[in-house]
């Protein structure tokens, strides 16, 4: 770790502004700062995609999840199935998606992610991934304990926050 590492992951809780916000700890500023540059790898990832936001969200899920129905990938999307029917022909057309015959139910189809899309997003995001998880190498396991419980108790404040 290097003395600007050091400084900054060492350094004093004390009150930071936010740009728009009350003053916070610089672990809390340091969160939404996180989302912001997260929200800037998730546009740099659809520039090397060729995709639009929905879209690339679309293959995101696909990635994830594997092949799902339309009816499915529209639910998980938040969006028409009128609206996931145009995203799908968008990504069959760029060669991200195949539609394949379900193989249980004879009307359905399911979007496939195809193996060269695939290869081609986690290209970008495994050096990412493992960029990140490579960071707790420099701290012991008492502390990967503590900033695991940590991160958990930022995603419980999340979802507490998050509607019905």
């Amino acid at each position: 770790m290097d003395a600007h590492s050091a400084t900054s992951v060492h350094a004093p809780a004390a009150a930071e502004s936010d740009r728009t916000g009350p003053p916070v700890r610089r672990a809390t500023a340091l969160l939404r700062e996180i989302l912001e540059v997260s929200e800037d790898f998730e546009r740099h990832l659809g520039r090397e995609l060729t995709v639009n936001p929905t879209d690339l969200q679309a293959m995101e899920h696909l990635l994830m999840s594997g092949p799902l129905g339309p009816s499915e990938l529209s639910r998980r999307l938040g969006i028409s199935t009128a609206s996931t029917t145009k995203v799908v022909d968008r990504l069959v057309d760029l060669g991200h998606v195949t539609r394949q015959a379900h193989p249980t139910d004879r009307r359905g189809i399911l979007v496939v992610p195809t193996e060269s899309s695939r290869r081609r997003a986690l290209s970008t995001l495994m050096p990412m991934i493992m960029g990140i998880d490579a960071e707790l190498d420099a701290f012991s396991a008492d502390e990967q304990s503590i900033i695991t419980e940590y991160l958990e108790r930022v995603v419980a404040v999340y979802r507490s926050h998050i509607g019905p």
